[in-house]
């Protein structure tokens, strides 16, 4: 087990601009499409570097690709027999949600709720 680093920064002077670039570069995958393995890139990069609220937005983006990687196969392989499409729409309100659920957290010096969660 690894030792966390102690900080000693408080919520309002923490700066949360890479973690906001990230999960923008997820909402962007939507549109460029190579943009969210930047974003996770830079996920892995950041963590353990900041307070814990702040590791824990790392974390949840780290699970947001993965997740939504398997989630898109799943439904790549699936619109062979025509649900994919379907499951393709549905990945994309998920991902958006958690994203959105990430900034408002961001905003508010916390960490977002149900990090381990598979759903929101």
């Amino acid at each position: 087990m690894t030792e966390q680093p102690v900080t000693n920064e408080s919520p309002q002077s923490t700066d949360t601009t890479i973690a906001t670039v990230v999960y923008a570069l997820m909402l962007a995958g939507f549109v460029v499409g190579v943009t969210p393995i930047v974003g996770v890139i830079i996920a892995y990069v950041y963590r353990g570097k900041g307070p814990d609220w702040l590791d824990e937005h790392y974390r949840y983006q780290i699970r947001t690709f993965w997740i939504s990687l398997l989630y898109g196969i799943v439904a790549l392989v699936l619109s062979l027999i025509g649900i994919g499409l379907l499951l393709l729409i549905a990945l994309a309100v998920w991902v958006i949600v958690r994203c959105v659920k990430g900034f408002k957290g961001l905003q508010e010096k916390r960490a977002p709720s149900n990090v381990d969660t598979w759903l929101w």
